[in-house]
């Protein structure tokens, strides 16, 4: 998984004279379209520093999120004045890259706003501070963040308690901005389920900030740390008399605000077309588990033969925590191997780093994810494959989903490479436009392209790792066709949690981190991976009828790196156009063409 911050991922760099020449024959049309996309990166860290923050924009560090009164209407007039700006911009420009850059950024103010608007109709704006008390420190007490930088984590952390002269602890201003909307019973408060996990995790979370202080040496922190902790302890017992009460069993968004959040990740189509496909998909995946279980238990020496008695089979080969990342990086380094020996995409200059998920860390993302490096102004910051083996409360706490030897292969391909990481080291090398790599961020070409990864790599993994590979995929169908049913109705988080336990073979944790992803913690993302991966295959399969012999995996898939993160329509055209022109293919003439 990728985890999308709230202003989703940056990349402010200078593309390459070869990239820009090769789309336009103008070498500077990234770093102008650079230029435009500073109007909402500038609007956007007035609001969410912490984000701008993590991606490097340094003057953002000592600042932290706004919730002063009337935040909402406030983002928006500011959005509403960056888009007035873009348009005007869009007016004048003549470069059609640029054109296409500055019609993202203005879909994307636009997005801003009616997301705003959708909030404040129907839900209360409620915050679980610790949480983003923890993120926004983290983001800067991290190891190759600059000295310099993190010493800024202690203003960061006083204003968040209110030691900065004019400054108002964030505690405070979170309280304030849900009170005001108790008065309306229209507006639903949080999930139950939800809140309950934020007072468990408060804790976790005070603790995870003290360490990383500690960790990290910053002098002078022990009266704000104090003053942090008797505030959240404080904030602890408002939520627990003040939103529980508020707080609602039924987990479903109003049609309207799930319908939007879907449009966000990038899913295109109805649910309900989504969820057929995905119900199918399921059904062929899990044939395909059946009639090669038996000889992944031959190969093995397995006296079960179903698919489900070989998972958990494989499953009691657990590796323990001491041995967990250096199976990781013998695997990680196989899979550079082959990707190398089998032109499968371009591997990048910088090595690739994975670590085990700090107590806190795994309270905040419970799924294995890609914490990106510093992506403006990177000097050589890496990304970070991240695996939680969850909590410490006893075995049903615990993961037995990513911690065996087999899994390793697809879930370092798509965490790692050629997934996710090598995506946003890609994106760095070899240069994207801030647009492309940050506002045009999807959830379905981010996760669409890691599974895709996956898949690219299994024809060359062991028997028992190409095994796995088939039951992830199970998972992602599963999530596509699980994610709608439960937000429509069709299916209760109890139906969906057998299905993932009975079906998919996953641990007691694993299903409860996947039933909090579809009913609060990201309802509509799940089915992100699933349909990523059909529309990139799709085109994939478009591209190979009409180039025949002369398709050339690396190439294509470099090529689709170099688009950055654009959505699916706009991706399938960069490829008609501009793909297969360069292999001296017209367009008219493809496949496509003449089948539509």
């Amino acid at each position: 998984m990728h985890s999308r911050r709230i202003v989703g991922l940056a990349l402010f760099i200078t593309a390459s004279a070869a990239l820009a020449q090769q789309k336009t024959g103008d070498a500077g049309w990234v770093e102008r379209s650079n230029a435009h996309a500073q109007v909402l990166l500038d609007t956007l860290a007035r609001f969410t520093p912490e984000e701008a923050s993590s991606i490097g924009v340094a003057t953002a560090d000592e600042q932290v999120l706004d919730l002063g009164p009337r935040v909402g209407e406030r983002t928006r007039a500011a959005m509403a004045q960056a888009q007035a700006e873009l348009e005007k911009r869009l007016a004048e420009e003549k470069d059609p890259n640029v054109r296409q850059d500055l019609q993202l950024l203005i879909n994307n103010a636009k997005d801003s706003i009616q997301g705003s608007t959708l909030n404040e109709r129907y839900l209360l704006h409620w915050v679980d501070a610790p949480r983003e008390i923890f993120r926004g420190l983290q983001g800067l007490l991290e190891e190759d963040i600059a000295p310099e930088r993190r010493a800024k984590a202690l203003v960061r952390l006083q204003r968040y308690v209110g030691l900065i002269p004019g400054s108002t602890p964030l505690t405070s201003l979170a309280r304030a901005r849900f009170e005001e909307g108790l008065s309306q019973p229209r507006l639903l408060g949080p999930v139950k389920r939800e809140v309950e996990q934020a007072l468990t995790h408060a804790p976790t979370y005070v603790k995870g900030i003290r360490d990383l202080f500690t960790e990290y040496k910053i002098s002078g922190a022990e009266p704000a740390l104090a003053e942090l902790e008797k505030q959240l302890a404080d904030y602890v017992r408002w939520e627990r008399e003040v939103v529980m009460p508020r707080a609602r069993e039924d987990f479903r968004l109003p049609p309207e605000l799930y319908a939007f959040g879907l449009k966000q990740f990038g899913i295109d189509i109805p649910p309900e077309q989504l969820m057929r496909r995905a119900q199918f998909e399921f059904l062929e995946i899990r044939a395909q588990l059946e009639a090669m279980a038996p000889l992944v238990a031959k190969a093995r020496g397995f006296q079960a033969t179903g698919y489900r008695d070989v998972l958990r089979a494989l499953k009691k080969e657990q590796l323990g925590r001491e041995r967990i990342e250096g199976h990781y990086r013998k695997v990680i380094g196989e899979l550079e191997r082959l990707i190398s020996k089998h032109r499968v995409v371009e591997l990048p200059k910088r090595a690739m780093v994975m670590r085990l998920a700090s107590e806190a860390e795994s309270a905040v993302q419970p799924a294995p994810h890609l914490r990106t490096p510093t992506l403006v102004g990177n000097t050589g910051e890496r990304g970070q494959f991240v695996l939680p083996l969850g909590g410490r409360g006893g075995r049903s706490e615990a993961y037995d989903d990513f911690t065996f030897g087999a899994a390793a292969w697809s879930l370092s391909a798509h965490e790692g490479r050629p997934g996710h990481e090598l995506q946003f080291a890609a994106m760095i090398e070899r240069g994207v436009s801030l647009t492309r790599s940050l506002f045009a961020f999807n959830s379905v070409n981010v996760e669409g392209w890691a599974l895709y990864a996956e898949a690219e790599m299994v024809p060359y993994e062991p028997l028992d790792g190409q095994f796995i590979a088939l039951q992830f995929r199970l998972l992602r169908a599963a999530r596509a066709m699980l994610d709608p049913m439960v937000n429509l109705g069709l299916l209760t988080r109890e139906e969906a949690g057998r299905v993932l336990t009975e079906e998919v073979g996953l641990s007691e944790a694993m299903v409860r981190q996947e039933l909090d992803r579809y009913t609060f913690r990201s309802p509509g993302q799940a089915g992100s991976y699933f349909y990523g991966y059909t529309r990139l295959m799709e085109l994939r399969a478009e591209t190979e009828l009409a180039l025949g012999p002369k398709f050339d995996r690396q190439a294509f898939n470099n090529f689709i790196l170099d688009q950055g993160l654009l959505p699916p329509d706009l991706m399938a055209k960069a490829v008609r156009e501009e793909f297969l022109r360069t292999a001296s293919i017209s367009v008219h003439d493809a496949p496509h063409r003449r089948s539509r």
